[in-house]
C-alpha cells in the first residue's frame, strides 16, 4: 500500500497565523494506545487564540483540536489488560482534553483539574482536527477515554469537554435552589453555565450579560434567561441591583476574558455571594481593581476555575444523556474539515453559539 493510501486530512499549526489543512500520514496505533476515527471535533475560543498567538505548550507542527468524539477503529494489543478496560472496534468514545498525571500531590488529593504536571490533547499530543487520531497512553492511564451513551450523538459528545469545565466551576459555587445567578458572556460556555445552574442545581432567576446584542439574542433564544443585559448600553451592576431588590446576585460567573466583568462581579455579589472567575484574562493585562472591603464585609467567596478532571467529563456525558443539560441545540454550525479555518472565523466573530467540525 503506497503512502497516499495511508494519508489523511488534518489541520496543522506551524506558527501564529500559519495553520494549514494538509495531507499527512495516518497515525499508527501503538500497543498501549487506541485509534479513533474522529466524527466531531468542536471549536472554542482557545482554538482561535492558538491560531493567532500559538501556545507555550504547543510544539509545531501540531494537529490541534481538543473537543473530540469518534469511533474506535483500532485497539492496541496491551490496552485492555493494562488499563482494565474492554474497548473494541466500533465503540463510540469521547476524549478528555486536560490530561492529569495521576501521581502528583494534587492528583493524589483528588484535585485533578489543577494537576501541576497537566498535559493537553491538541498541545503536547496531536488533537482532533483530523480524520484519525491516536489516544495517547497518558489519557488511557487516567481513565480519560469515555464511552458515549447510546442516545448521545457524536456532536453532543464533543461538547462534553467544555461542559465538563462548567461542571468543575459550579462544583465550587454551592448553588442552591432558587439562587439568583448572573452569567457574563453569551457564548457557548455561558449557555452551558446557565443550563448547569438550572438543570443540575435548580437555580432561580438567571441573567445573561454581554456587550453584543446579536450574540445576546442568539443565546437567549436557546437558553431563555429571565433577562438579558447589554453591558454596552446600561450599568450592569445597577441593573442587577434593581432586579434583586438591592440585594445582589447569589452567584456570578464571568465566562469572558474582560477585566471589567470581574470587577462588576464583586460589586454586584450579594452577602455570602459566590463568584467564579471562569474566563482567564489576557496575559498582558491580567489584573483588576478589587475593593477588598466589599469582599470582607459581604463575606464573598471568589473562586478560580480552570479546565476539568476526567470525572467531570463522565458526568457531562451523563447530564447530556439524561437531558439534564441539553447541548444539541447549542451546536448551530457544522463545518467540514477542509473548511475548518472558516470555523475559527465564525467563533471569532461570535456568529454561532457552538461550531463543530465534522471530518
Amino acid at each position: 500500500m503506497n503512502l497516499k493510501e495511508n494519508e489523511m486530512k488534518a489541520l496543522r499549526f506551524y506558527a501564529p497565523e500559519d495553520v494549514r489543512v494538509e495531507d499527512v500520514p495516518e497515525p499508527e496505533c501503538g500497543p498501549g494506545e487506541v485509534k479513533l476515527r474522529v466524527r466531531n471535533c468542536s471549536t472554542c475560543g482557545t482554538d482561535v487564540k492558538i491560531f493567532y498567538n500559538g501556545h507555550q505548550n504547543l510544539t509545531p507542527p501540531r494537529i490541534t483540536g481538543h473537543e473530540i468524539a469518534g469511533e474506535v477503529v483500532e485497539v492496541g494489543a496491551e490496552v485492555n489488560d493494562r488499563y482494565g478496560t474492554d474497548w473494541t472496534v466500533g465503540d463510540r468514545a469521547q476524549v478528555i482534553a486536560a490530561v492529569p498525571c495521576g501521581d502528583c500531590h494534587e492528583c493524589r488529593k483528588g484535585w485533578m483539574a489543577v494537576c501541576q504536571n497537566q498535559t493537553s490533547v491538541g498541545y503536547q499530543y496531536d488533537g482532533g482536527f483530523a480524520e484519525y487520531m491516536v489516544v495517547p497512553r497518558e489519557v488511557l492511564a487516567v481513565d480519560g477515554l469515555n464511552r458515549v451513551p447510546d442516545n448521545v450523538g457524536f456532536d453532543e459528545a464533543s461538547a462534553a469537554e467544555p461542559l465538563a469545565c462548567a461542571i468543575n466551576a459550579q462544583e465550587l459555587l454551592d448553588i442552591e435552589e432558587g439562587d439568583t445567578v448572573v452569567v457574563f458572556g453569551a457564548g457557548p460556555i455561558g449557555c452551558m453555565h446557565i443550563r448547569v445552574a438550572r438543570g443540575v442545581h435548580g437555580a432561580g432567576p438567571v441573567y445573561l450579560v454581554d456587550v453584543n446584542d446579536a450574540r445576546l439574542k442568539m443565546s437567549a433564544d436557546a437558553v431563555h434567561p429571565e433577562e438579558t443585559i447589554n453591558g454596552a448600553e446600561v450599568d450592569v451592576v445597577e441593573r442587577v441591583m434593581e432586579l434583586t431588590g438591592g440585594r445582589g446576585a447569589d452567584v456570578v460567573i464571568t465566562a469572558t476574558s474582560a477585566n471589567v466583568t470581574q470587577e462588576q462581579a464583586i460589586s454586584m455579589a450579594a452577602r455570602n455571594g459566590r463568584i467564579s472567575f471562569f474566563g482567564g484574562l489576557p496575559k498582558n493585562d491580567p489584573t483588576i481593581t478589587c475593593d477588598s472591603n466589599v469582599v470582607h464585609y459581604r463575606q464573598l467567596h471568589i473562586h478560580g476555575a480552570n479546565g476539568s478532571a476526567p470525572e467531570h467529563n463522565k458526568r457531562a456525558l451523563e447530564y447530556i444523556a439524561t437531558g439534564q443539560v441539553p447541548v444539541k441545540d447549542l451546536i448551530t454550525e457544522r463545518i467540514p474539515l477542509d473548511r475548518v479555518l472558516e470555523a475559527f472565523q465564525i467563533v471569532k466573530q461570535g456568529e454561532a453559539i457552538k461550531v463543530t467540525v465534522e471530518p
